[in-house]
C-alpha cells in the first residue's frame, strides 16, 4: 500500500480532479466520525478523565509533522524560567515498549519514543509516557506532584482526557490553501476546528501571517495569536559533542543528510540554506530506526537532534548534528500563567 500513500500523499500538495472526486465521498465520511466523536466527548456520552492539574494540549490538525517538538521545547523553558514546574506528558509514538515510562537520565528510545527523549535532554523537565495520556499524567502527577501544569505534546484529538487549554501548531505555508480531511486532504479535522481552541502558533511564520490567517477566515478575535520561527545552532559531533562547527568548515567536504521525521525536506532545505552542498539526501519514515544500510557514503552526514538520540555511540566520526531552537512570539508562557492563574514557586 506504500504507493498508493504516496500517491494520496502527493495529491495533498498538488490535487488531481479525479481523485479528488473518488476521495471526497470518503473524506465526508471521516468527518462525520470525527464531528461526532467529539460531540460525544463533550456531552458525556464518552467518558473522559480530569486531572488533578491544569492540562494544555499543544496539538495540531495536520497529519505528520508541523514542527511541534520544538514548540514544546521552547514554551516548557519559558515557564520553567518564569518558576513554573511543568512536567510533559506523550504517547511516546514509535517506542516498543507499552510500559509508563518516567524519563530518567538512562532512558532508551525504545522505552520513551525519541521525541519524548529528545524534550528530556532539551528540558530536563518530568516527562512521562504510557498508552494513554490520562495514565502519562497520573503517573507523572505520582512522581512529582509539586507539578503545577501539564503540557501534552500532542493529543489534541485525544478527547478521553480533559484539557484546560488547547494550542494549535499550524503551518504558515499553509495559511489560504484550501485543504480537506483525510483521505482527501491533510487534514485529521476540518479548518474550522481552529476556531474552537485558545491559541494558535503559525508555525516558522511572521507577524504578517496572523493578519494573512484573519482575512482567510483561520481565526477569531478572541483567541491568543502568535507565530514562531527556527533559530539554528553550531552543528556538533554525535560522538563527541562537545567539539562543534561552522557551515563553512564543511565547504570541502562532500556531505550528505538523513533523516526519519516528519518533512525531511524542511531539514534538508535549512542545510542548503546554511550553505551546505548535499550530494545526497535519505528521507526516511517519520520515527523510523536508522538502518546501516541506510547511511549514504560521504565525508559528513548531517542529522537532526531527534534522530541523535536514537543513535548510540560511539559512531563513525563523520556524523555531525544540527541542533535548532525556537522563538515563539508573543510570549505564549506568560498568556498560559495568566490564563490559569499559575504562582510562581522557587
Amino acid at each position: 500500500m506504500g504507493w498508493l500513500a504516496g500517491l494520496i500523499q502527493r495529491h495533498w500538495q498538488h490535487p488531481q480532479m479525479a481523485l479528488s472526486i473518488a476521495l471526497w465521498p470518503l473524506a465526508r465520511i471521516f468527518q462525520t466520525i470525527a464531528w461526532l466523536r467529539r460531540l460525544f466527548y463533550r456531552t458525556g456520552i464518552l467518558s473522559s478523565t480530569k486531572l488533578p492539574c491544569p492540562v494544555v494540549v499543544i496539538g495540531n490538525i495536520h497529519v505528520g509533522g508541523v514542527g511541534k517538538t520544538p514548540l514544546v521545547a521552547a514554551l516548557v523553558k519559558a515557564l520553567q524560567a518564569r518558576q513554573i514546574k511543568v512536567g510533559i506528558i506523550s504517547r511516546g509514538y514509535g517506542r516498543c515498549s507499552k510500559k509508563t515510562v518516567i524519563v530518567e537520565n538512562g532512558t532508551v528510545v525504545s522505552e520513551a519514543g525519541d521525541e519524548p527523549l529528545m524534550l528530556f535532554q532539551q528540558t530536563q523537565a518530568p516527562i512521562a509516557v504510557a498508552t494513554t495520556r490520562e495514565a502519562a499524567g497520573q503517573a507523572l502527577l505520582a512522581a512529582y506532584p509539586d507539578i503545577q501544569l501539564l503540557i501534552s505534546d500532542d493529543g489534541l484529538q485525544h478527547y478521553a482526557l480533559k484539557r484546560d487549554m488547547e494550542i494549535v501548531v499550524f503551518p504558515s505555508a499553509d495559511i489560504g490553501r484550501k485543504m480537506d480531511v483525510l483521505p482527501n486532504g491533510p487534514l485529521r479535522e476540518p479548518l474550522r476546528r481552529l476556531q474552537y481552541v485558545n491559541g494558535i502558533i503559525f508555525s516558522q511564520g511572521k507577524q504578517q501571517s496572523i493578519q494573512q490567517a484573519k482575512q482567510a477566515g483561520l481565526i477569531i478575535n478572541n483567541q491568543w495569536k502568535g507565530y514562531s520561527s527556527i533559530n539554528y545552532g553550531a552543528f556538533y559531533s554525535l560522538n563527541e559533542p562537545h567539539r562543534t562547527a561552522q557551515a563553512q568548515e564543511f565547504s570541502s567536504k562532500h556531505c550528505a543528510a538523513i533523516a526519519a521525521i516528519g518533512r525531511p525536506q524542511r531539514f534538508f532545505l535549512a542545510l542548503q540554506n546554511l550553505g551546505i552542498e548535499l550530494i545526497q539526501t535519505v528521507a526516511l519514515n517519520d520515527h523510523a530506526n536508522i538502518e546501516s544500510a541506510d547511511w549514504p557514503e560521504a565525508d559528513v552526514v548531517f542529522i537532526t537532534e531527534k534522530d541523535a538520540v536514537k543513535l548510540t555511540t560511539p559512531m563513525p566520526n563523520n556524523i555531525w548534528v544540527l541542533p535548532l531552537s525556537a522563538l515563539i512570539c508573543p510570549d505564549l508562557a506568560q498568556f498560559i500563567q495568566t490564563e490559569l492563574q499559575l504562582q510562581q514557586r522557587p
